[in-house]
């Protein structure tokens, strides 16, 4: 069967976004997006107006979509209509939704230790150890390098992570020690944690299964994944009263927002904050006072 042609404004669409160096799957959910939007409208998008733009919004709100979803498509309709047909006076009806923020969970030390230690093999223990121990994130540790470890400056490069930047993390002594044992047990060649065929590292989803894994066999109850480790790498260090701007680097955080997150969970942080109440001065614990 022979592959549909793609119509030109489809490609340059496409070609709009390879420019920019827009990855494949951002790719591949813009057009999937712009052609949701055209099947609804029955006609070319490139004939829509501002009042069929408001109403597909419309449309969205009404439909259980999460609001991540939702903003996908607003911003595909907004790259679609302001950069590929130079039309952006058409999308001022768009908005984004606000996502509810939620706290992340966090295990404490004592937790991530009993998880670390019932990783299903060193392998696991030790990609498990770099996503807690420099607070990656799971594609980053999948993606790692033998060559990222820079053990004379105690240092892990981080290539092209979120936003395409890098950026260096520190490289405890300890966890030096358990990539040296992992590396001569493995010999990995080029990928650190190398998938099922070697060529390719291993998947994000590996990773998932472990940490799931570990946990239960670890007797935690709480939902953890590897961003787990990531938040309570972040949570930890701020007890420790680590710079929340020293955390948002080590993070890979472009707004500080994102890393003040974390301080939603920092129990250590919280519990030593004095209340100004306590600098009034006042007895509150008179048993005059109505219970």
């Amino acid at each position: 069967m022979l592959d549909k042609p793609i119509s030109p404004l489809r490609q340059r669409m496409i070609d709009d976004m390879t420019a920019r160096r827009f990855k494949e799957k951002v790719q591949k959910d813009y057009v999937r997006h712009v052609r949701t939007f055209a099947a609804l409208l029955g006609r070319s998008p490139d004939t829509a107006t501002s009042e069929d733009l408001r109403r597909y919004q419309l449309h969205l709100a009404k439909q259980q979509i999460s609001p991540g979803s939702i903003n996908v498509a607003i911003a595909a309709l907004r790259f679609f209509f302001t950069v590929t047909l130079e039309r952006p006076d058409l999308v001022r009806p768009l908005t984004t939704v606000n996502k509810p923020r939620k706290a992340p969970v966090v295990l404490s030390e004592e937790e991530v230790a009993r998880l670390l230690e019932a990783a299903p093999g060193l392998k696991y223990k030790a990609a498990l150890s770099v996503a807690y121990g420099a607070g990656l994130r799971v594609s980053e540790v999948a993606n790692l390098k033998v060559s990222d470890i820079d053990s004379q400056r105690m240092t892990l490069r981080v290539e092209q992570g979120k936003g395409q930047r890098d950026r260096y993390v520190m490289l405890s002594p300890q966890l030096l020690e358990l990539l040296r044992e992992w590396w001569l047990a493995a010999r990995p060649q080029a990928w650190l944690f190398p998938g099922r065929n070697p060529i390719n590292p291993m998947s994000a989803r590996q990773l998932v299964r472990a940490v799931h894994a570990a946990a239960q066999a670890a007797g935690i109850a709480k939902r953890v994944s590897p961003h787990t480790l990531r938040h309570s790498f972040a949570t930890h260090l701020l007890e420790q009263n680590v710079d929340i701007r020293v955390i948002q680097v080590l993070l890979g955080h472009a707004k500080l927002e994102t890393t003040a997150l974390d301080t939603r969970v920092a129990v250590n942080t919280i519990r030593d904050i004095k209340s100004p109440l306590e600098r009034l001065g006042l007895n509150l614990t008179s048993r005059s006072s109505p219970a």
